[in-house]
């Protein structure tokens, strides 16, 4: 006796031919639950052998804002708008921080992840989603140590104000989030390909973050590189993040709406490129 297939109704089809702009984003939410348990392995498993564990995440910032104030603010006497040089360092450091942690991580997904994408199926686009994730839960300590600096200075002199656009601070976020997201994809599906870029991202977002005011103000760039400075969409980020808690920075809607058109863009590239990759990626890695 024969069985058809014509009326059997599949949960779940794996097709290897789809439409270039099928982002399959109904499979991602179907996963949910996946991608909870994959933010739970990245906290456990990164601080899980180290003896200080997730002191790190105050360590790091702390370190680098004392460096930072040291040479850039002490020796190399950088401007820091009137507002006290640890907070203004932190600030920059804060966000930059998470921005670069997404968009480092994400760029190695593939390669990182090959073993597993080549065994199970479930949608690739939870692995870096995974990593913006994780990586809040990073930068909501981070902010806490923010906070209780802001606080002390608030207590000893202050020199600064928080502004109405702390409001705007959730969509600063999500800004970070997806505009590291979408340069992560796009590199990680390029290096599929040439893997030799692989070993100059770090270099070069190191490179990015001087073409980023976060070891000094956009006020006090050269006017010869400042429209420059003001093409890259993390330069509104960061001034918007100092104005809405320190008062300093310089905030314009039209800025960070430039920065949100450039971020709806590379995402779109970015799981596109992911997308088309991914089907075919294991051949190459």
């Amino acid at each position: 006796m024969q069985h058809s297939d014509s009326n059997q109704e599949w949960d779940l089809v794996i097709d290897g031919k789809s439409s270039l702009f099928d982002l399959r984003l109904k499979d991602v939410w179907r996963y949910r639950d996946l991608l909870v348990m994959f933010v739970k392995r990245d906290f456990v498993s990164s601080y899980k052998q180290t003896i200080l564990g997730p002191l790190w995440f105050f360590i790091q910032p702390l370190f680098t804002t004392i460096t930072f104030t040291f040479i850039f603010g002490n020796l190399a006497g950088l401007s820091s708008d009137g507002v006290p040089k640890p907070l203004f360092y932190m600030a920059g450091i804060t966000a930059w921080g998470y921005f670069s942690d997404c968009l480092n991580k994400t760029s190695t997904v593939f390669a990182a992840n090959a073993g597993i994408f080549g065994k199970v199926y479930f949608p690739r686009l939870i692995m870096p989603l995974t990593i913006v994730v994780s990586n809040l839960m990073k930068l909501g300590i981070q902010l806490l140590m923010f906070f209780i600096l802001m606080g002390y200075f608030y207590f000893n002199g202050g020199g600064f104000e928080v502004t109405w656009a702390i409001a705007l601070f959730p969509i600063l976020i999500v800004l970070m989030a997806f505009l590291g997201l979408g340069i992560g994809l796009i590199i990680t599906a390029m290096t599929t390909k040439y893997k030799d870029l692989h070993f100059l991202i770090q270099f070069g977002v190191s490179l990015l973050m001087y073409a980023t005011p976060v070891i000094y103000p956009l006020s006090s760039a050269p006017v010869k590189y400042k429209k420059w400075i003001e093409l890259n969409p993390m330069t509104s980020i960061i001034e918007t993040f100092r104005f809405a808690f320190l008062g300093s920075g310089q905030f314009s809607m039209w800025s960070l709406g430039y920065t949100a058109i450039v971020t709806c863009v590379v995402v779109l590239i970015g799981i596109l490129l992911f997308n088309k990759t991914e089907r075919t990626f294991i051949d190459t890695i």
